[in-house]
């Protein structure tokens, strides 16, 4: 019997099975989901074409030196947002609490379950229900933390079921690469392996201090993984659907260049809190207020995104329509809204790898020193 339960439910790369879903032709075939442009960046991709060597966020054009003959669509955010909430309303029918981690993943607590019914007799029924409402495959994952079934889950994967009992989380980690811990990227492996550290077992074994001395404050979240530490618990699921700021000045202003600086640095705060909470916007709306308090606003479309430079480009663009009536200003404001779940790198198709990575380690830095601990040159 679990003390606390954590069932995480993980769609099995979920754009590319929304599309075979659409298209069964596409089953079997290795198949790429990005940017069909030069500069595009694969967002998902099927087991068929991962057995190349393609990975999410490998620019398209290596991703099809790898694999020339696979099939490459551009991605349908629309129709995955659709699945996504057809799959929500299915869990919010079944589940006591849970939480909505991006598109294609949940946590679920089910906490106290097993005095009733059983937790994995319910998470395997509910599985099936979902993969049956849905037609999609799915990989669930159960255990006393998040972290652990996270883990369980993408060992199921593809389309499979891991239950780690209470007591067992440390054994069921220990054998696994250090790679299949959350949230451990590329250069902390990298630093690990130099260190002779190569498995879950290895690293729980070094001492917190040392690991602290190695990754700076990081260190000690290591060491809470390698031991199966996670006492986060399943944020309630809100459909939040916007996001905004505004700014009024001390003095009244006709200066573009500065009105330009202010609407960015606002764009670039709402982005990183999109990227943050795993959020797409698909609206983004500028607001003007002149001297005289006459107040403009003025909207647009636009695909999917969380990128910095998508949406302070829009943002400017529709400044400039706006400013029409050469009068002193006194506020400017922006509003991200028609929000979807995503992971950022969904919304850049066709952005290049390189602004992707520096985003990526901007957002690092930020969640380890603060959000004002770095930003981009003027």
């Amino acid at each position: 019997m679990f003390e606390r339960a954590i069932l995480h439910l993980d769609f099995d790369a979920f754009f590319v099975s929304v599309e075979q879903q659409r298209n069964s032709a596409l089953k079997g075939k290795p198949l790429i989901i990005g940017g069909t442009g030069a500069r595009g960046v694969v967002a998902s991709c099927s087991y068929e074409a991962r057995a190349y060597g393609v990975y999410s966020a490998m620019p398209i054009k290596v991703a099809l030196r790898l694999c020339p003959d696979a099939v490459v669509l551009r991605g349908d955010m629309e129709a995955y947002s659709r699945q996504s909430k057809i799959i929500t309303e299915i869990i919010r029918e079944e589940a006591p609490l849970f939480e909505k981690a991006s598109i294609d993943e949940f946590y679920l607590d089910l906490t106290g379950l097993d005095r009733h019914f059983g937790c994995w007799l319910w998470s395997k029924e509910l599985r099936q229900k979902i993969i049956r409402e849905s037609g999609l495959p799915l990989s669930i994952g159960l255990s006393v933390n998040k972290l652990v079934s996270k883990v369980g889950a993408g060992e199921a994967k593809p389309n499979g079921a891991q239950l780690v009992e209470a007591g067992a989380e440390k054994s069921f980690l220990a054998p696994l690469s250090i790679r299949k811990l959350p949230s451990v990227g590329q250069a902390t492996c990298k630093k690990l392996s130099f260190m002779g550290v190569r498995t879950v077992r290895a690293l729980s074994q070094i001492p917190p201090l040392l690991l602290q001395r190695e990754f700076g404050k990081p260190g000690l979240g290591l060491w809470k993984k390698a031991n199966a530490i996670d006492d986060s618990p399943v944020m309630p699921y809100t459909d939040r659907q916007s996001v905004s700021a505004e700014q009024t000045f001390q003095e009244d202003t006709i200066d573009m260049l500065f009105l330009h600086g202010q609407l960015a640095s606002m764009v670039m705060k709402l982005a990183y809190e999109l990227r943050q909470s795993n959020k797409l916007a698909s609206c983004i709306a500028v607001k003007l207020r002149y001297t005289d308090f006459n107040t403009f606003s003025k909207q647009r479309k636009i695909p999917y995104t969380a990128s910095d430079g998508v949406l302070v480009q829009q943002a400017r663009e529709l400044l400039d329509q706006l400013y029409e009536r050469r009068q002193l200003v006194r506020l400017v404001g922006v509003r991200f809204s028609g929000l979807a779940p995503g992971c950022p790198q969904l919304s850049l198709f066709d952005a290049s790898e390189k602004e992707h990575r520096l985003m990526q380690a901007m957002d690092r830095v930020r969640r380890r020193f603060g959000y004002g601990a770095v930003g981009r040159g003027g």
